[in-house]
């Protein structure tokens, strides 16, 4: 028994004639008789009471069209599941996040993404940019969400936001009464970075442009840190929007009067062939805005 002479079986069940059901299947009847004849041989039962009207299903034949219909809805499921999981409708992406855009620009991109694509699991791995290249390269995850990832040529970078500047600031400091804070304003502060090359780069060039180097405190491992430093008032933090969403207590963020920009990417193999990944770089692209301006700094606290 094959899914053609269940669907043969369908029809005659369901019209009760077996001309009518040929004409449906684009059959002549003989053929057809002839398939459901070899059907009932098979299970060794009549499926059908031949009658001068018609043909009326058997207790046998009635068992078997529940099953067969239900069989064909299955088919019909996995076709279209296959069909989506091609598509990137269907399935679970691995994603490697870091750093400070975990808390603005990622959750925004990937909150696009899964609306758009409800069926398909967002699985996440927090670790360093090194440490995720070599994940992108043994397949462990298809996508990374970094700042800055070593060069190698078979990585592609797309770049997918680009985050203003803030200042985090003790609430009881000088400038946190300013609403946007001059870079060279903070010539006389101590400056805190954390170890990642843009930001600490980013942050000394901005200084140099002004006509100073900055006083550094000793930096730290990770970028949040910077506002528990700020938040002791021993030293000041140039960090990236997303930072804004970071509720340190004593804590207050500041905008920066620049336009440099700190810029996200979306990293992947170049040859990777996955549906899910080119259902992502797609979602990416129709978000893609040449400023990130929409990781607003929320309300002091």
């Amino acid at each position: 028994m094959d899914f053609r002479q269940l669907n043969y079986f369908i029809a005659v069940a369901q019209e009760g004639h077996l001309g009518r059901a040929a004409d449906k299947l684009c059959l002549s009847q003989p053929p057809l008789s002839r398939q459901i004849q070899a059907l009932e041989d098979e299970l060794g039962t009549a499926l059908f009471i031949r009658t001068a009207r018609g043909m009326l299903l058997t207790p046998a034949g009635e068992a078997l069209l529940k099953d067969a219909l239900n069989l064909r809805r299955m088919a019909d499921d996995a076709a279209d599941r296959a069909r989506r999981a091609g598509q990137g409708q269907l399935g679970r992406i691995d994603i490697g996040v870091y750093g400070s855009a975990v808390f603005g620009v990622v959750p925004r991109l990937l909150t696009a993404f899964s609306a758009a694509h409800p069926e398909v699991q967002i699985a996440l791995s927090h670790a360093p940019a090194r440490e995720q290249a070599d994940a992108l390269r043994q397949g462990r995850v298809l996508a990374v969400f970094e700042r800055w990832m070593p060069d190698d040529p078979a990585l592609r970078a797309e770049r997918v936001a680009r985050e203003p500047l803030l200042v985090a600031l003790q609430a009881g400091h000088r400038l946190a009464a300013r609403e946007v804070v001059p870079v060279a304003e903070l010539r006389e502060e101590t400056l805190v970075l954390g170890i990642a090359p843009t930001m600490s780069a980013l942050a000394m060039r901005l200084c140099g442009r002004h006509g100073f180097t900055p006083r550094l405190a000793p930096p730290v491992s990770d970028i949040t840190l910077t506002g528990v430093i700020a938040a002791t008032g021993a030293a000041v933090a140039i960090v990236p929007a997303s930072m804004g969403h970071v509720g340190f207590p004593g804590v207050v963020y500041r905008a920066l009067d620049t336009q440099e920009r700190l810029d996200v990417y979306c990293y992947s193999l170049r040859e990777e062939p996955s549906p899910l990944l080119a259902a992502l770089r797609a979602s990416l692209h129709r978000q893609a805005v040449p400023d990130d301006l929409t990781a607003e700094i929320p309300p002091d606290t």
